[in-house]
């Protein structure tokens, strides 16, 4: 009975606005184990498209900008990353 209820109404509403081009960074990055060194996550995920303030970016093209080549866990990375494209929100239009 309860699974049926479920699948009445979606969990949660989307929104009707224009779809954002690129992944969250924290998808990307969960995808990753850590420690990683950057020419490891380059291989794995270079070609990944980011949302980023400025339009989506991918990730060979923001990690170009990072001066770490070794990211002890997930935050320092995640961090070093929002350091290079900000910490703006997302345009959605």
């Amino acid at each position: 009975m309860a699974d049926e209820e479920a699948d009445e109404a979606p969990a949660v509403e989307l929104g009707e606005g224009a779809s954002v081009e690129g992944a969250p960074l924290a998808r990307v990055a969960s995808r990753l184990t850590w420690p990683q060194e950057k020419s490891r996550i380059l291989q794995k995920e270079g070609d990944a498209v980011i949302r980023t303030p400025d339009g989506p970016q991918t990730l060979e093209d923001i990690l170009a900008d990072a001066d770490e080549t070794y990211f002890e866990t997930r935050q320092t990375f995640v961090d070093d990353v929002y350091d290079i494209v900000g910490r703006a929100p997302v345009a959605t239009e």
